[in-house]
């Protein structure tokens, strides 16, 4: 596995390596043996996740203050921009984001340690993303920070406005967010 460091270093970028003939192709996405030894990441995923959207839907910005999650995130089908934002109060990179595109094509991971919030931006006509989670899903710890928050000032490479959920139209700010002290 090829890791990428990214500014954030608590976040990577990984590139799993890709066996391919005239059949199709092999990869590992996960070995957790790896992940321990090689990444240093000790994560013990209990749940994952999977969600397609339409070309334009953006997700995100999501967290839970309750039950903190970690996430291996990857497109299996489409293009997403995928982007993580520290709200760790006590960070040095705290308030910073990262963003990389994610696809089925470059087969990239991005792992983002409990202590972020998370969400993505969908490139291709649909995209079918999955990821793995550190903690289970807690309805009652469920937040999110508004998109365009002018404070992260995220660089989304929107062409028109984004498909927004009710959820995320009507988000909280950065500054007004509960973040993880």
């Amino acid at each position: 596995m090829n890791i990428i460091p990214t500014s954030i270093p608590d976040i990577l970028l990984l590139e799993p390596q890709i066996f391919q003939d005239s059949r199709g192709f092999f990869l590992e996405s996960y070995n957790q043996k790896i992940f321990t030894e090689k990444l240093g990441i000790t994560a013990n995923f209990v749940q994952d996740n999977h969600s397609k959207s339409e070309y334009n839907v953006l997700r995100g910005l999501h967290y839970q203050i309750i039950q903190p999650q970690g996430k291996l995130v990857r497109a299996i089908v489409g293009t997403i921009f995928d982007v993580a934002v520290d709200i760790r109060k006590n960070s040095p990179t705290f308030g910073q984001w990262v963003g990389y595109e994610l696809s089925a094509e470059n087969k990239r991971q991005l792992w983002i340690p409990p202590g972020f919030a998370h969400g993505f931006l969908v490139l291709s006509e649909i995209a079918e993303v999955i990821y793995k989670t550190t903690d289970y899903y807690a309805p009652g710890g469920d937040r999110a920070i508004l998109w365009n928050d002018p404070d992260l000032a995220i660089d989304w490479p929107l062409k028109t406005p984004p498909i927004l959920s009710a959820k995320d139209s009507n988000a909280q700010t950065f500054k007004n967010a509960e973040v993880y002290e």
